[in-house]
């Protein structure tokens, strides 16, 4: 009898800690994370042999996820707790864990704090102190200032770029210790990239934005061609910023053209959003860009100058 009654209450236990870990996972934004982190280790494997190898290892890579993943992690859990109100008017994000009161704000902030000392800490410790500063200034940007600016005005989408793409720098300071041009090159290649990437999923999702009053497509007026020509503008630099790393002999030819033909790809997916300005041309814009990053990005590495 006493083993019957003692069953349900370890099925409720397992079932509240599986629930709390779920709130937590969504907390982070965990997919979000995984492809911010993606960015830090490659570019940190893409730093030039002799600084990487002294310490490059498998343990190395692994202590750099995990602290990359703290770091954005918790400037997630701040921007969840900031847009908690604005979360719960929009259908995709309802369900999230602060805005649908199954988590307290208190929490969510103490969860934050914990996350973001743990990531910088470990960036300070197992790596350096540069790559500590960045990334603390990475969650500052992000949490504390990206977030709130969203309803203010659409420069809110220049400001977030510059937190979404220092990941890279994190990587390479991380293997070097130093800002020199490679960082800033990768750095620069993911911050053109968050543009036409961010606006196609705000051209997706406006009707949920503008109820929420984010202010995130360049015109005031939602979808126009002024933001299809603008998504253009921004895929055409990617063209030039693409060649960088075999100019500054970072990597091969091979590579170069791989970038090359990305780019030009994320350019005729721009100009076809602007000839038929509707939701499934801004979708496979979206799309596009998922996989642009992943193949410049190890093709980069994968050609990096030996």
């Amino acid at each position: 009898m006493a083993q019957q009654q003692q069953t349900p209450i370890a099925n409720s236990t397992s079932f509240a800690l599986a629930s709390k870990m779920k709130d937590y996972f969504q907390l982070i934004k965990f997919t979000l994370s995984f492809m911010v982190v993606f960015s830090t280790v490659v570019s940190y494997l893409i730093a030039p042999y002799e600084a990487v190898y002294a310490r490059h290892t498998l343990l190395s890579v692994l202590l750099l996820f995990v602290a990359g993943l703290c770091i954005t992690g918790s400037a997630n859990t701040i921007n969840q707790a900031l847009e908690k109100d604005t979360d719960a008017m929009m259908k995709r994000t309802a369900t999230r864990p602060i805005a649908s009161g199954r988590m307290s704000v208190t929490e969510a902030y103490t969860f934050a704090f914990i996350t973001g000392a743990l990531g910088v800490g470990m960036m300070w410790y197992f790596f350096n102190f540069n790559s500590a500063m960045v990334g603390l200034a990475s969650l500052f940007i992000y949490g504390f200032i990206y977030t709130p600016l969203k309803k203010v005005n659409s420069i809110a989408v220049l400001v977030g770029a510059l937190p979404g793409a220092l990941p890279c720098l994190i990587g390479w300071v991380a293997a070097t210790d130093n800002f020199s041009v490679g960082g800033w090159v990768l750095f620069g290649i993911q911050f053109l990239w968050q543009f036409p990437h961010f606006w196609a999923i705000a051209w997706l999702a406006h009707e949920d934005y503008s109820k929420a009053g984010f202010k995130l497509l360049p015109s005031d007026k939602g979808p126009t061609k002024f933001t299809a020509v603008q998504t253009i503008m921004y895929s055409a630099m990617m063209i030039p910023i693409g060649v960088l790393p075999y100019y500054f002999h970072m990597c091969g030819l091979v590579s170069m053209w791989i970038v090359l033909a990305c780019n030009v790809w994320m350019v005729l997916m721009s100009i076809v959003l602007f000839l038929k300005m509707d939701k499934p041309s801004a979708r496979k814009v979206m799309f596009s860009s998922y996989f642009y990053l992943m193949i410049v990005f190890l093709s980069l590495w994968a050609d990096k100058i030996k």
